[in-house]
């Protein structure tokens, strides 16, 4: 019964830190790709793209464009998207999508040493990880622009999110050869585009909104239902090996069941002998089971899969 117990508050564990996770929406899943995914050079996301395998990678470098277009603080900017929300009470609730966002994109490019390849920016959507610039105010402010049906007191939020060519980038996608023939990081795999211009640990701020206590919780929660989920295999691992349980094997006489002078040839073996046989295979078993349940843990996480 106890090895139930344990396993049932294993999996509730799980369950809660999924759920919470779940409650970043597609931000999860973006951050989730930033902690996995594996790195490789721009020369060889070319040489991948060249030989038409498709494989989600993560490469690093400086954005480049021959395009650009300055804002009003004079950046040489090669991406801007700008979108409104609003909301009914000021500091409460979500916020909802106003209208669709305007977006600027010029061509541009990652850089890296001598090589480049080009950034399918118009493929860009939640994967876009940047410090966004953002301004409050109320519906009313927009005057004649206002839409029907919202409330004129409503909050207002505009925000812009920009790429520059001074800055430098980590890029997620599958390379591959567009249908011009030049090779892009674009979505792929069942995988969106990602590209931020922020560390790992800055971004993931950024994707949690700032609520730290939440995504540490969730992680808690995935190590407290793994190790409490290992705990009761071993326990029922053990039990069964044992035959009488694991209270009676610690309860068992640590004394020899062979007395001194006892001739342990031709009849029955002494118990002791299969002592040494049962440890070796525990401990088999812990391995496999610590194995198993860190491949569950992974793969709860989202686990590797930027491989091939």
């Amino acid at each position: 019964m106890a090895p139930l117990i344990l396993a049932a508050a294993g999996g509730l564990a799980l369950g809660i830190a999924s759920a919470i996770l779940r409650g970043f929406g597609p931000r999860y899943r973006v951050g989730r790709l930033l902690a996995v995914v594996p790195r490789v050079t721009v020369a060889e996301a070319l040489e991948l793209a060249n030989a038409g395998e498709p494989r989600y990678v993560r490469i690093e470098g400086r954005i480049d464009s021959d395009a650009e277009f300055e804002d009003q603080d004079h950046r040489p900017l090669v991406y801007r998207r700008t979108s409104m929300h609003w909301r009914r009470s000021p500091g409460r609730g979500g916020w909802t999508p106003l209208e669709d966002p305007t977006i600027e994109s010029m061509g541009f490019t990652l850089n890296e040493g001598l090589e480049d390849i080009a950034i399918d920016a118009q493929a860009l959507g939640d994967g876009l990880v940047v410090i966004a610039r953002e301004s409050t105010g109320l519906v009313r402010d927009l005057g004649e622009r206002a839409p029907e049906g919202v409330p004129a007191d409503a909050e207002l939020r505009l925000r812009i999110e920009y790429l520059s060519s001074i800055d430098h980038a980590t890029v997620l996608g599958v390379p591959a050869r567009g249908a011009d023939g030049v090779p892009a990081m674009g979505p792929g795999l069942g995988r969106p585009l990602i590209v931020t211009t922020l560390e790992n640990e800055e971004a993931m701020r950024v994707l949690t909104g700032g609520a730290i206590g939440r995504s540490r919780a969730a992680v808690a929660g995935l190590a407290i239902g793994a190790i409490l989920i290992a705990a009761a295999a071993i326990w029922f691992l053990l039990e069964a090996l044992l035959g009488g349980g694991v209270a009676i094997a610690l309860a068992a006489t640590p004394e020899p069941t062979v007395r001194p002078g006892s001739d342990i040839r031709g009849g029955g073996a002494a118990g002791f002998l299969g002592t040494p046989l049962l440890a070796v295979g525990a401990v088999l078993a812990i391995g496999v089971i610590s194995v198993v349940a860190t491949l569950a843990y992974v793969r709860l996480t989202g686990g590797p899969r930027g491989g091939r």
